[in-house]
């Protein structure tokens, strides 16, 4: 019988040492790793959240375990109904950039990266539910950072890109596998089904990228295990590539990829994304209330393509052959 993400990840401790060998004991002078001159360690750390505050949608700044607005009301943090942090006109996200995923699935990686959308109609937050259509039982998520944008940016360079970040946010890309054979190429609605896309809780501007834990647990079991400093393409790359032909508008969200062992989940589990100096994300995995219907368009599937990217490096027939589509 083939596991639905009950167990942790058999891959969680090569990924561990594949970590270990790319970015090194003291992370220092990783290959392929551009490292962080200091230019930027004065900046001030900040942290906003939009809350629904007595009805009105407001932006809070975080004070410790409170929460401030600008007319001086104060929430407790735990009290908040929290909502996106921010409102992008779109969502951008990278397909593979986490070293550790890339030997996971025993590939090469391309030499540039490649991307995908994901609408503004997949937008989550923290605490808020995750659903899986019924009919559906491939969803699996992956923890990433999301880089959210300050200024209007086009055609820039890496080294300019960091002037038009605003700041950080904790995400959880979702993968709804079960439509993976029909969408592969666009992801359309693997990846921006609705709820798909849980960002927050807050915005942190002034955090500095480099050499930082990023880690999924799944009912409080560790499940990914990462470091920002696995990344092959940092984030002013993605930021200066995609803004070469697209323009990026101050709030628009690139997500920078996820380490190895994004497994499924099921109804009632609780899945956190824990960056660190960003905070953690949590959400709760519900059955949607109807069916995919029956009498329109491609049906789920499980074919040896969905199993093989929903399963990871735990497929059985991973380094063996590639996966057959339906």
């Amino acid at each position: 019988m083939i596991s639905l993400g009950t167990k942790r990840c058999q891959s969680v401790d090569a990924a561990q040492a594949t970590l270990t060998a790319w970015i090194g004991d003291d992370n220092h002078g990783s290959p392929g790793v551009p490292r962080y001159d200091g230019s930027r360690d004065t900046m001030t750390v900040r942290e906003t959240r939009r809350i629904l505050l007595n009805g009105a949608i407001v932006e809070v700044v975080r004070q410790g375990e409170e929460l401030l607005a600008g007319d001086g009301r104060r929430l407790a943090v735990a009290d908040a109904v929290h909502l996106p942090p921010v409102e992008p006109s779109k969502i951008l996200c990278v397909h593979l950039n986490h070293i550790s995923r890339v030997h996971e699935f025993q590939i090469s990686l391309a030499k540039t990266p490649t991307y995908f959308q994901k609408p503004t109609s997949s937008l989550n937050s923290h605490l808020g539910d995750v659903v899986r259509p019924d009919g559906c039982k491939w969803l699996n998520y992956e923890g990433e950072v999301a880089i959210v944008i300050g200024r209007t940016c086009r055609n820039i360079s890496p080294d300019e890109a960091a002037d038009y970040i605003r700041g950080y946010t904790v995400a959880n890309d979702y993968g709804l596998h079960d439509f993976r054979d029909t969408d592969a190429g666009s992801m359309l609605r693997v990846k921006g089904s609705d709820t798909l896309c849980p960002l927050g809780p807050g915005l942190v501007e002034g955090w500095d990228w480099h050499d930082k834990y990023l880690r999924t647990t799944v009912n409080g079991e560790l499940r990914q295990d990462g470091n920002t400093n696995e990344m092959t393409w940092d984030m002013n790359y993605l930021v200066a590539d995609l803004a070469r032909t697209i323009t990026l508008h101050p709030g628009d969200v690139i997500l920078s990829g996820t380490p190895a062992c994004s497994r499924p989940v099921q109804p009632g589990d609780v899945v956190t994304v824990e960056v660190e100096g960003l905070g953690a994300l949590t959400n709760t995995i519900v059955t949607g209330p109807t069916a995919i219907r029956a009498d329109v368009g491609a049906q789920p599937t499980e074919s040896e393509e969905v199993l093989s990217t929903a399963l990871g490096g735990d497929w059985e027939f991973r380094g063996i052959r590639p996966p057959e589509r339906n």
